[in-house]
């Protein structure tokens, strides 16, 4: 599956765990043309996305010192129309409503299954950068 479009697209992975980012790293990088950053905290990430130019985030929900809803908030504040998407092991209604108030694009459940993921982060793009190229390809 791969993602037809001539632009790349950088996405910024923050999660506390390196094995996690690495397994989300191995299930985007060859099935989509996006270049992958990785942070370990929500705090690094908005700052990282201060300095460089990010498109789309994947945040875990459970970090030290801030979480994932936390730091997509600010991300937000820095720039609306970039999507951003919570990964967590405790999905529930409460927090999908609370990511929903703060303009979460979607909420994963882990583990998150690769064609989830892919679609999810390939639609994401498609929508907030109205690139209908985007389109999914097995």
């Amino acid at each position: 599956m791969v993602i037809e479009t001539p632009q790349i697209f950088q996405l910024l992975i923050a999660d506390d765990s390196r094995g996690f980012r690495e397994t989300l790293r191995e299930l985007l990088e060859p099935r989509l043309l996006i270049c992958v950053h990785e942070v370990e905290s929500g705090e690094k990430a908005v700052e990282y996305s201060k300095e460089f130019h990010i498109d789309i985030v994947l945040l875990d929900m459970h970090m030290h010192v801030m979480t994932g809803l936390e730091a997509l908030k600010l991300l937000k504040d820095l720039n609306a129309n970039r999507p951003c998407i919570l990964i967590t092991s405790d999905a529930n209604d409460a927090l999908r409503r609370d990511a929903e108030k703060a303009d979460a694009y979607s909420v994963l459940s882990k583990p998150v299954q690769r064609q989830e993921l892919c679609v999810t982060v390939s639609n994401a793009l498609e929508q907030a950068y109205n690139d209908p190229g985007l389109g999914v390809s097995a």
